[in-house]
C-alpha cells in the first residue's frame, strides 16, 4: 500500500471510531442546518478534526479542503491536496438509517492520486491508487460485467440543495426509470460510487456534487475498469459538480440519455 494511503486509511478508521460511538446516541446529536435541507452535527466536526489530526501530523505541509472546515491556507501552496468528507450522508446518519461513510482523496497537481472510502457501519475500506488498481477490504475490485442499460442498476441522488435544475433532473429520471432495471437513492454519494467501483450498481449520476463527495469514488471506478466524465463526457466533473459513471457499456448507453435532457445551466 502506498504511504500516502496508508495515512488515509488511518484516518478514515479515526473518524469511524468516532461516527461509531456517536451512532448509539442519536438522540444526543445536537443538528444544525447549513442551508436548507443541508445538516452538520458535532459528530461531522469531530470526525473531520481526528482526519485532519491524522493527516497534518504526516504531511503538514499538504494542503487541505474539507467539507465543514474549508480550504486551507496551505492549499494555495502545495501540489498536494487532501479532500475530504468526514461523513458523507449526514441526513441518513441522523435517522439512524445506516448508509453513509468516510470519504478521503489526494490529489497532486489538481490530479486524484490515492482514495479511501470507509463504511463504518460494515467495516468496509474501499481503497485505490492510481495505475495501482482498485480494493475491498484488500480484495481487488471490478465493475460488473453487464453491458446492457435495460438490464442496469443505475445509483442516483436527488437534488437536495438547490432546485434550480430539478425538473432537468426528474426528465432524466423519469426517462431512465423506462430504460434500466432499477434506480436506487441511497442518499451517500460517495458509497454510491464505490458501489460501482466493486459492481453492485452498474452505473451512477448525479448533478450538483461537491469534489468531496466525489473525488475518492470516481478514482476507485476509473481503477475498476469502468468510466466516468462529467455530463459534456468531458472529465471536469471535479469543477462543474456533474457525474455520469459506470461500466464501459452502460457508461456508453447512460451518458446519451442523460445529456438529452440536460438545460443551459448544466451543460458542463
Amino acid at each position: 500500500m502506498h504511504p500516502t494511503l496508508t495515512i488515509a486509511v488511518k484516518a478514515a478508521r479515526r473518524a469511524g471510531s468516532v461516527i461509531n460511538r456517536a451512532s448509539v446516541q442519536l438522540d444526543a446529536l445536537t443538528v444544525q442546518t447549513k442551508s436548507p435541507n443541508d445538516f452538520v452535527t458535532e459528530v461531522d466536526q469531530a470526525a473531520e478534526a481526528a482526519i485532519i489530526e491524522v493527516l497534518r501530523e504526516a504531511y503538514p505541509e499538504h494542503g487541505i479542503l474539507a467539507e465543514e472546515s474549508g480550504e486551507s491556507a496551505e492549499s494555495a501552496d502545495s501540489e498536494y491536496q487532501w479532500i475530504i468528507d468526514p461523513l458523507d450522508g449526514t441526513t441518513n446518519f441522523i435517522h439512524g438509517f445506516p448508509q453513509y461513510a468516510i470519504s478521503i482523496a489526494l490529489a497532486k497537481n489538481k490530479v486524484v492520486e490515492q482514495a479511501v472510502i470507509y463504511d463504518p457501519t460494515r467495516n468496509e475500506l474501499f481503497t485505490a491508487t492510481k495505475g495501482r488498481g482498485a480494493f475491498l477490504n484488500d480484495r481487488r475490485i471490478r465493475v460488473s460485467k453487464r453491458t446492457r442499460l435495460n438490464e442496469a442498476l443505475i445509483g442516483t441522488g436527488f437534488p437536495y440543495r438547490e432546485f434550480d435544475n430539478i425538473d432537468a433532473y426528474l426528465a432524466m429520471f423519469k426517462d431512465l426509470t423506462q430504460k434500466v432495471a432499477g434506480i436506487r437513492r441511497p442518499g451517500a454519494a460517495a458509497l454510491d460510487l464505490a458501489y460501482v467501483a466493486c459492481g453492485r450498481l452498474d452505473g451512477f449520476w448525479e448533478i450538483g456534487l461537491q469534489p468531496w463527495d466525489m473525488a475518492a469514488g470516481t478514482l476507485m471506478i476509473q481503477e475498476a475498469g469502468g468510466l466516468v466524465s462529467d455530463l459534456a463526457g468531458e472529465g471536469a466533473y471535479l469543477d462543474t459538480g456533474n457525474v455520469v459513471a459506470g461500466t464501459p457499456k452502460v457508461f456508453g448507453q447512460l451518458l446519451p440519455v442523460v445529456q438529452s435532457h440536460r438545460t443551459a445551466a448544466l451543460r458542463a
